[in-house]
């Protein structure tokens, strides 16, 4: 339990660093833009510690929550098609299916072990907060100007260097050796990244900011959970090949 405290302070450690990177980003913007920016930064917090604390008291409550975040999930991409008047049928089935797909590894992964789990889901945290705080302060070359505007290469980069360099200060809650810790960090950046840009594209074909209104300020369940979802399968999936490398 005294490890699990000491893994929370850091995460409040790197809360506070990100804090500070939000300050700096909203201190010349209009109140209506600070008062967003604040009200999705605190909603955030509360969202990481119940999640947190899901996984740590015990996993069976984090399976519980996945499944409500898939079923959601499920909901807000057949209302967007719906309320498009059911247009872009073919874009849809196969978004659907991809989801499918990942909604399936995620709820795998919910099974796998606390340790991985717990260190899966604080190198997503990382690399969600700053590649935003990097992006807005110092994102300049657009990643896909069409499909995601506020996407920058600094912000991707920035994130991706702070997670995956983070998976030696958590390397202990797997437990593992550097190089798997660094491989297991990366895997999770890159499925997380592109879960938000198949996000970021299926909310562009149907011309939507949001997904819903679910949770203020992020966009609805898809927009704030579709890395989790799309790291976890990652996760999943790279379980699955170091299992057959170890049984071959």
């Amino acid at each position: 339990m005294k490890s699990v405290w000491i893994t929370y302070l850091v995460i409040i450690v790197y809360y506070l660093l990100g804090t500070i990177g939000i300050y700096f980003i909203n201190r010349k913007k209009d109140p209506e833009s600070r008062y967003k920016a604040w009200e999705k930064h605190i909603i955030y917090f509360f969202l990481v510690n119940i999640l947190f604390f899901s996984i740590v008291i015990r996993t069976v409550v984090f399976r519980y929550v996945a499944a409500l975040i898939i079923a959601v999930g499920f909901s807000e991409l057949i209302k967007l098609f719906i309320e498009s008047g059911y247009r872009h049928k073919l874009f849809f089935l196969t978004s659907l299916l991809i989801f499918s797909v990942l909604s399936g590894g995620f709820f795998v992964f919910t099974g796998m072990g606390q340790g991985l789990i717990l260190f899966s889901f604080l190198i997503l945290c990382i690399f969600d907060g700053f590649s935003q705080v990097t992006g807005q302060l110092l994102g300049k070359k657009k990643l896909f100007p069409r499909v995601s505007p506020n996407k920058t290469v600094e912000g991707l980069a920035g994130g991706s260097l702070v997670a995956i360099l983070s998976a030696l200060v958590f390397k202990g809650i797997i437990p593992a050796d550097s190089g798997k810790a660094l491989i297991t960090a990366a895997v999770v950046v890159f499925f997380a990244f592109l879960g938000d840009a198949v996000k970021s594209l299926y909310k562009r074909k149907y011309n939507v900011k949001d997904f819903s209104k679910i949770i203020p300020g992020h966009g609805g369940f898809l927009d704030r959970f579709d890395s989790l979802i799309a790291g976890g399968a990652g996760v999943a999936l790279l379980g699955q090949i170091l299992s057959l490398l170890g049984s071959g």
